[in-house]
């Protein structure tokens, strides 16, 4: 048996009815969307239009304005590395935080060998930007904010409103990675002023290797893309664009949209009642990120003093589950969200992440919870860390002695 699966803030699941309109455009309808002098081209074409639709009407804008991409990482290079490099002749600056996730951080470090110059954004203890901070790093060069619109390790939404506003009066473009966000919370690039945004397929029941870039068209946001070739997507991103992906992002969307506010309910619904649970069985668990700006399916906790990586070995042939972000759970380093927010490095690696879905049962939490107190409880009867704690002993007061 696989175990049950509590990771979708890494990937969802595609929703079958995804898969289904996706099938006809594997097998019979395979012609190449760009060929514009027979039926086979014009059968794709109409399919990607129509999927580029489906995704402007899920954020509130214009088909015109969608690019398909190959991931979310790919457009937060188009929008970061784009934006920077066509206006660098009057303007070399960008406003970034530093918990943004690492394909932005990368993107903007990439500039700074360039000889742009970057300013990474601390977060208060919520996780949260404080817009004062944001209000004091603009200079007169100042190009590009980027910030993300809900956090992929700890789960908190950032005023995204707000910071459009604040950087639509000073004329600064601001692009949100919206990975996490897209197709769970009601969004809407104009109401918020939001310039260029971040989508990804498999992060909404849809289809790995396919994403999308909004980029505003008035006022007009110019980009330099990042690759040459053909010209395809209004030249900013050259290649064939993969109709069968193309259709199932757009699906995705489609669904997405029709069942936000059910989906939304129920995955509030099934937090809480895995919170509750944990909370009243496990003493001394911290939550991560803020209480109430916060993205409910992404569950968040520190299960102090345990080693994570021994819970996850404990429970990996029941429930699979991660401590760290998925994208930088490979490396031992604790987690840099967390330290941002101000975690020690024990709590650091310490933190859980429980992710709740579209297709999570009632069923699926309580088993979750069951297996998480049966060993968090086994490790901690077995931990003298644990002892020291509840003897009252402050462990960040004890100077080891090192042999």
């Amino acid at each position: 048996l696989r175990p049950l699966y509590m990771d979708v803030q890494a990937t969802t699941p595609m929703d079958p009815r995804v898969l289904d309109r996706m099938l006809p455009y594997l097998t019979a309808y395979y012609g190449n969307p760009h060929s514009r002098t027979h039926a086979y081209g014009w059968e794709s074409e109409a399919a990607m239009e129509k999927a580029r639709k489906q995704v402007a009407d899920l954020i509130g804008a214009d088909s015109r304005e969608i690019i398909f991409t190959s991931g979310a990482t790919e457009a937060n290079n188009m929008a970061i590395k784009g934006v920077a490099r066509f206006y660098k002749s009057r303007k070399k600056h960008i406003i970034t935080t530093q918990t943004e996730h690492k394909c932005v951080l990368d993107s903007c470090r990439s500039l700074e060998t360039e000889g742009f110059q970057v300013t990474y954004l601390p977060v208060k203890k919520n996780g949260l930007v404080d817009l004062k901070d944001l209000e004091a790093a603009f200079q007169p060069d100042t190009s590009l904010v980027s910030v993300m619109t809900v956090n992929n390790e700890i789960g908190v939404k950032q005023p995204v409103q707000d910071i459009g506003e604040i950087c639509r009066e000073r004329k600064v473009f601001f692009h949100t990675d919206a990975a996490q966000a897209i197709g769970k919370i009601p969004m809407d690039v104009n109401s918020m002023k939001i310039d260029l945004m971040s989508i990804s397929g498999h992060k909404i029941y849809g289809p790995k290797g396919v994403g999308a870039i909004y980029v505003r068209r008035r006022p007009r946001v110019r980009l330099e893309p990042l690759q040459s070739g053909g010209g395809q997507e209004r030249g900013l991103r050259s290649g064939t664009v993969p109709t069968p992906l193309a259709v199932g992002l757009g699906a995705a969307c489609e669904v997405s949209q029709q069942e936000m506010e059910y989906d939304h309910k129920r995955i509030s619904q099934l937090a809480e009642r895995l919170v509750t649970k944990i909370m009243n069985e496990i003493p001394d668990v911290v939550m991560n990120g803020d209480k109430e700006h916060r993205y409910p399916g992404n569950v968040s906790r520190v299960l102090s003093p345990l080693e994570l990586s021994v819970l996850v070995a404990m429970t990996h042939l029941t429930v699979a589950f991660p401590f760290s972000s998925a994208c930088t759970s490979a490396s031992l380093e604790p987690s840099y969200v967390l330290r941002a927010i101000g975690a020690d490095e024990d709590l650091a690696h310490s933190s859980i992440r429980f992710g709740i879905g579209r297709f999570t049962t009632e069923e699926e939490v309580d088993y979750t919870v069951q297996k998480c107190i049966q060993h968090v409880k086994r490790l901690r009867e077995m931990s003298p860390l644990w002892e020291m704690v509840q003897d009252g002993i402050d462990l960040k007061s004890i100077k080891w002695t090192q042999h």
